[in-house]
């Protein structure tokens, strides 16, 4: 069994933590706020931004997940959680002699400045455009040319549970949408994002970069249209309500997840409408 941290442990590292634990491993998860964390992870309160909060990290720590998320989408939010964050944590690991197996980093497909729906993968050009992307891939490169052998881990879109307000918003009618501009979406469900962090730690040479998503980019009108007919309502085109808002996405790609599937990661969720039927069907929380 192995001793791990996770860093900026939200709502992927909730979920791979109480994943790991549950299998026996050791699991620390630091953040500001650990109280609420599941019984099986260990607390540790500190604060990423923070270098003096990190000064005594969980010792023979065997494996380490990056998996902080800022809480305003900003540039300085990004750049203090993606890159003097990260930052912080590798020089708080090389000072107390820390020799980590790999790191880990949950990136984002925002690293790809493709607009016009192309196919894209890992040896695609990263040109981000928006100021979120180009501090994703600046602690990307941070993390790969740092002292410990690294993996990143590009995840699409994220949804699950307590990430579901798309479905409110189709059952209310209150998003619209159609065909004529067709914008692709890459997601991938929490519990996979997860699985596949897990999948990554346990391969003996795992590569330094690969894309989190399902089998399916999707274009927004295929998934808002599956959900309107799923939950038996009528679907609402632009224009028919004031009150209607109609998403504006600058991103538009294709990303490929040939890479994960031939490293061996089987998906428990291939495409949105596994996710999102087991979102459906799943009880209502107490």
């Amino acid at each position: 069994m192995a001793n791990i941290l996770i860093a900026g442990c939200g709502y992927i590292g909730t979920a791979l933590g109480s994943l790991l634990a549950a299998e026996g491993h050791t699991v620390w998860g630091l953040r500001r706020h650990p109280a609420t964390l599941p019984s099986g992870i260990r607390p540790l309160e500190a604060d990423l931004t923070s270098p003096e909060t990190l000064q005594t990290l969980p010792p023979a720590v065997d494996w380490v997940f990056y998996s902080a998320a800022p809480d305003t989408h900003d540039d300085a939010a990004y750049r203090a959680v993606y890159v003097e964050g990260l930052n912080n944590l590798l020089n708080a690991l090389t000072s107390q002699q820390a020799h980590p197996r790999r790191v880990f980093l949950t990136s984002s497909t925002g690293v790809y400045g493709e607009s016009f729906g192309a196919w894209v993968d890992e040896t695609s050009p990263t040109q981000p455009t928006e100021f979120a992307g180009i501090r994703l891939l600046e602690g990307e490169r941070l993390l790969l040319d740092g002292p410990f052998p690294a993996t990143v881990l590009r995840l699409g879109g994220l949804y699950g549970p307590g990430r579901a307000s798309l479905i409110e918003q189709v059952r209310r009618g209150e998003i619209a949408w159609d065909d004529e501009s067709p914008v692709y979406f890459n997601r991938i469900h929490r519990d996979d994002a997860a699985g596949a962090l897990r999948h990554l730690m346990m391969l003996p040479h795992p590569d330094p970069i690969y894309l989190g998503v399902d089998h399916e980019p999707a274009k927004l009108a295929v998934l808002l249209d599956w959900l309107a007919q799923t939950l038996d309502v009528p679907p609402t085109r632009p224009g028919e309500s004031s009150r209607l808002r109609t998403p504006r996405h600058p991103a538009n790609k294709r990303c490929r997840n040939a890479k994960l599937v031939a490293s061996g990661y089987v998906f428990r969720y291939p495409t949105f409408r596994e996710g999102y039927t087991a979102l459906l069907t799943q009880p209502p929380p107490k």
